[in-house]
């Protein structure tokens, strides 16, 4: 199972890439492994402005139906419109071709409420455990 370093988690596992005034989202290689084979994605609508913890879409697969929630508070700025006509992107390429959108952060701080990779490890190992 992949989980690079430089990235931050939510514990409902997301996954967030910080840059300079846009930041990525999409769901971890864990997440996509637990959901299975996604069939269906709901993407944002781009200028929706979303609050961090909230759902922001909704992604399908053969097992049911799963709400994304945002890492981060901030406004959509792009989506990945390949997810429409090819959503296993998201199982084959998490990281890369698979991400969801875009946001603009509207508070920044929220970034130090997210796990780093060991924290994010530790919490799926704790996860199995139990």
């Amino acid at each position: 199972m992949m989980i690079p370093s430089d990235l931050k988690y939510a514990k409902t596992h997301e996954w967030i890439r910080k840059a300079e005034g846009c930041s990525t989202v999409g769901i971890t290689d864990y997440a996509q492994h637990e959901i299975s084979d996604v069939v269906f994605v709901e993407l944002p609508k781009v200028g929706a402005v979303v609050e961090q913890g909230k759902s922001v879409c909704i992604v399908e697969s053969v097992k049911a139906a799963f709400d994304i929630y945002a890492p981060v508070s901030g406004t959509i700025k792009a989506i990945n419109t390949l997810l429409e006509s090819d959503p296993a992107l998201i199982n084959q390429e998490p990281y890369q071709k698979g991400w969801l959108f875009d946001l603009v952060p509207s508070q920044p701080s929220q970034f130090d409420s997210l796990l780093s990779k060991d924290q994010y490890e530790q919490m799926i190992r704790q996860g199995a455990a139990s």
